[in-house]
């Protein structure tokens, strides 16, 4: 047991003198392309800015999933708008990005790149702070070969962000607008059709109205009290005509053997009813005149001893007759419009009832109507101040920086994958090496390979001859092996400077 270590010591000092040259050779080249690959690479920088999204009124953790979904949405639609090829095109222009693609002619393949280089990632909710309201971070970040030109590009999608989420919220805010006043206007409109349907209503139907009712029932009292004198006045004239005929033909001197009022009697109630008269109408009223001209007729001189009226007080009578008449006429005329008065008047008090159901129906929607216009203004006046007050608002908290450190390659890093690859690699050729070999090497390799028994052992005769073709096949070799490091260097650097793309996939690899 105590010569195990020493043999395994033994073996492997036996491996490494004949296999130094191939496990050098394996080693040297795969660090060698490892180091290339590492100096090579362009180095990719990443700028990043972060935008606070702020939100007021939405406490609680229902409201910060509500945000968070929201503003998903919202970015990925900001995207479409920011990623768009017209947008992207102007960027490359303005800040001179990837010319090498732009010269050959490949604009999709540079829109298509430099949608992979930006990143949005959306941060989380942060809490509220000082009655500011739920906010949520997200940060912008733009990847690309010159620092500056990273630092410049990620602010001015960060600023394209900021003022699209401005315009779509103006959009927002103008719709809503829009939407709200064209309702508005319809409601104003419906109120205006409503309240002309109503005033026609009105017009149509004057003296018929609910209001009118009181009026209407004053003008009936009036109209029957008008008819009611109109009637006291027919008699009255026909009485008087009666007296005035039969004093006429004579017959006056007989009235009182007829059980008739006396003409004195007679004169003294017409004076009394013409006072009563004057202290309700003037002096031009219908009955005022014919009680004057009555009177007067009385007031004539006396008839003849022998009974006969004289020629002028016949002429008189007969003109007061005339009169009386033309009186009574009128008074007919006025009975008959007055009747016809009184039937339209009954007429309208009678419909008041239907009218006012009508009226009560169109009232109702022109007030559902009203109610519905203030409603909807108020809408209009409150919208806007609801919006600037809880509408979300993007600021950037944290604008990008030129970076001092490019995020890929990852040089120390792949300075050690291939120190152990290189590692790997000689153990590796060294091994295999030694499986396809099949000669013997050592007594104890011939021992183990025979039964048969080792007599003696002749060492190795070296001649000069030998010693020289040993030096040049190691010149050779190292010859073989320096032009192979060199191709190879060459070769991996050509591949690797410049390779954004080698560059990308390392990224990717690694995260």
């Amino acid at each position: 047991m105590g010569e195990h270590p020493s043999l395994i010591s033994a073996t492997v000092a036996g491996v490494w003198g004949r296999r130094r040259t191939l496990a050098l050779a394996v080693f040297a080249t795969a660090l060698a392309g490892t180091l290339t690959l590492a100096a090579a690479l362009p180095g990719v920088y990443r700028a990043t800015a972060t935008v606070l999204v702020e939100r007021q009124d939405m406490p609680g953790a229902f409201a910060r999933a509500a945000i968070t979904g929201d503003l998903e949405a919202r970015l990925h639609r900001i995207g479409q708008e920011i990623l768009s090829r017209a947008r992207l095109a102007m960027l490359m222009d303005h800040f001179d990005l990837y010319p090498e693609l732009r010269s050959a002619g490949a604009l999709e393949a540079a829109v298509d790149r430099m949608r992979r280089d930006i990143q949005v990632e959306l941060k989380g909710v942060v809490e509220p702070v000082a009655g500011r309201g739920t906010t949520v971070a997200f940060t912008v970040s733009f990847r690309g070969r010159d620092p500056e030109a990273v630092a410049r590009v990620a602010n001015a999608v960060t600023s394209f962000y900021v003022e699209e989420n401005v315009k779509i919220r103006e959009r927002q805010a103008a719709d809503a607008a829009k939407t709200l006043n064209d309702q508005l206007e319809e409601a104003q409109q419906k109120l205006r059709d409503q309240e002309r349907r109503i005033n026609a209503f009105k017009w149509r139907h004057l003296g018929q109205l609910p209001e009118q009712v009181t009026s209407n029932l004053s003008t009936l009292t009036q109209l029957n009290t008008q008819l009611g004198i109109n009637n006291s006045s027919q008699t009255r004239v026909l009485e008087r005509r009666d007296a005035l005929s039969r004093r006429l033909d004579g017959g006056g001197t007989s009235a009182e053997a007829k059980g008739e009022e006396a003409p004195g009697a007679r004169l003294a109630r017409l004076k009394q009813d013409l006072i009563r008269m004057r202290k309700l109408f003037s002096d031009k009223y219908p009955d005022v005149v014919a009680l004057e001209a009555e009177i007067a007729a009385l007031e004539l001189p006396a008839a003849g001893a022998d009974g006969t009226p004289p020629e002028h007080t016949i002429a008189g009578i007969r003109k007061s007759l005339t009169d009386l008449d033309a009186e009574m006429s009128a008074l007919k005329d006025e009975e008959k419009r007055l009747r016809r008065d009184l039937v339209t008047y009954q007429r309208r008090i009678e419909a008041a009832p239907e009218r006012d159901l009508e009226l009560q129906e169109m009232s109702r929607d022109y007030r559902t109507t009203q109610e519905l216009y203030d409603t909807t203004l108020k809408r209009v006046q409150a919208e806007s101040m609801e919006r600037r007050r809880t509408g979300e608002e993007f600021r950037i908290l944290d604008p990008a920086v030129t970076p001092r450190q490019p995020v890929a390659p990852n040089r120390l890093r792949m300075v050690l994958v291939g120190l152990m690859l290189a590692l790997g690699g000689a153990t590796v050729a060294v091994v295999l090496a030694e499986h396809i070999d099949t000669s013997f090497h050592t007594l104890d390799d011939l021992r183990a390979f025979t039964k048969v028994p080792v007599l003696a052992s002749v060492p190795r005769i070296v001649r000069a001859t030998d010693t020289a073709r040993q030096a040049r096949q190691r010149w050779l070799a190292a010859a073989l092996i320096t032009l192979g490091l060199v191709l190879i260097v060459v070769v991996l650097h050509r591949l690797a400077a410049g390779n954004y793309f080698l560059v990308e996939a390392l990224l990717r690899g690694a995260s």
